[in-house]
């Protein structure tokens, strides 16, 4: 599988799981949190990292779960 950043994003009123790149998102759900737990083993089966997003498509949290030799906070658990 490729390394391809994954993104939760604002979806309207709900919150979107995504690719970087894909043109339509992964999956569509009703709550941030949810759309965050769904993104995150996404992001740790692929090795890739992990951008969290607000209502303004700022960057909020970030975390990687590939090769990198600074592991984010989640990955040192």
């Amino acid at each position: 599988m490729a390394k391809k950043n994954q993104h939760v994003i604002p979806h309207g009123g709900e919150w979107a799981i995504k690719g970087e790149g894909n043109k339509k998102e992964t999956e569509v759900t009703q709550t941030k949190k949810e759309a965050e737990k769904i993104e995150r083993e996404i992001a740790k089966k692929s090795k890739s990292e992990l951008f969290i997003h607000d209502k303004e498509w700022k960057t909020i949290n970030r975390s990687n779960f590939g090769n990198d030799p600074y592991p984010s906070v989640d990955e040192k658990h």
